[in-house]
C-alpha cells in the first residue's frame, strides 16, 4: 500500500467516524445502517467492512473517539480557565454547543440504548462517563478547597448529579428544540453550588 492510499483510507474511516457519529447523536445507535453511511458516502457496503469488519467494531471506535476528543476540550478547559466555577460554565457549554448543532452528547444518546449494545460500547460508554466524572470531581474539590464552591454532597456525588442532570436537561431541550432549557438549567445547577 503506497503512502497515498494509506491516506485515503484514513480520510475513508475519518468520514464513515463523522457519518456514524452524527447519526447516532441525531437517531441512535440502533436507528442506522452500515447502507445509510454507504449510500451517504458514496461507497460499497463491502468498503465500509474493510474499514469497520461489523458495526461494534465501527460503535467502539466511535465511543473511544469521542471520549479521546471530549478528554482533550476539557484539557483546554483546565489550560484556559483556573477559576473552578469558570470551568463549570465551560463544562455546561460543551453540552450546549453539541445542543446547538441539534445532536444530542453522543454517549447519552447510547446510554439509552445500553442494554442493546455490544460488550465493548457498554465498557467504552461507561469509561466516558467515568472520565468526565473524574475531570468534574477535581474541579469540584478543588473549588471546594478554595472556597468558591459549597457542595451538599462528596465531590464524586455531585460528580455524578451534574453528570446526570445535564444529560437529562439535553433530552428535554431537544425535545422542544430550545437549548435555552439547557443554558438555564445548567445555570440553576451551578448557582446551587456556589460558595
Amino acid at each position: 500500500m503506497t503512502d497515498q492510499d494509506e491516506e485515503s483510507s484514513a480520510g475513508t474511516s475519518t468520514r464513515i467516524l463523522d457519518i456514524a457519529e452524527r447519526l447516532v447523536q441525531v437517531r441512535g445507535f440502533n436507528a442506522f445502517s452500515y447502507a445509510d453511511i454507504a449510500k451517504e458516502l458514496g461507497i460499497t457496503k463491502a468498503s465500509l467492512h474493510y474499514h469497520y469488519p461489523g458495526k461494534a467494531e465501527l460503535g467502539a471506535e466511535l465511543v473511544t473517539r469521542y471520549t479521546i476528543r471530549f478528554g482533550v476540550a476539557l484539557a483546554a478547559v483546565d489550560v484556559r480557565l483556573t477559576d473552578p466555577r469558570a470551568k463549570l460554565d465551560a463544562f455546561a457549554e460543551l453540552y450546549a454547543d453539541v445542543l446547538r448543532g441539534q445532536r444530542m452528547c453522543l454517549c447519552g444518546m447510547l446510554a439509552a440504548e445500553y442494554q442493546t449494545l455490544p460488550k465493548t460500547m457498554q465498557e467504552a460508554v461507561l469509561r466516558f462517563f467515568n472520565e468526565t466524572e473524574t475531570w468534574l470531581e477535581r474541579v469540584l474539590r478543588e473549588g471546594q478547597e478554595q472556597g468558591a464552591l459549597h457542595l451538599r454532597a462528596t465531590p464524586q456525588e455531585t460528580a455524578q448529579m451534574i453528570v446526570g442532570t445535564l444529560e437529562g436537561a439535553m433530552l428535554i431541550a431537544r425535545s422542544y428544540g430550545d437549548v435555552n432549557r439547557f443554558e438555564a438549567a445548567a445555570s440553576q445547577l451551578f448557582s446551587s453550588l456556589a460558595a
